[in-house]
């Protein structure tokens, strides 16, 4: 069984930028896959503290405001 549905398109769309989380004090690079509205989150400066530094959520970006979005 699949969690995420059979690709029908060649192209995956994408978008990518930064945010920052104030409870964590921490600035993410993020890459935003549309068609599964699913973000992955890296941490621009990885905490030594962390053993995960990779997050994967859930995510609308029309809900939530970003620092700036690039290609």
């Amino acid at each position: 069984m699949s969690v995420v549905p059979a690709m029908k398109k060649e192209k995956l769309s994408l978008s990518m930028f930064i945010d920052w989380d104030k409870y964590k004090n921490c600035f993410y690079n993020n890459i935003y896959l549309e068609d599964f509205k699913i973000v992955l989150k890296m941490p621009l400066i990885p905490q030594k503290s962390s053993k995960k530094d990779l997050k994967i959520k859930k995510f609308d970006l029309t809900e939530y405001t970003y620092l700036v979005s690039y290609d």
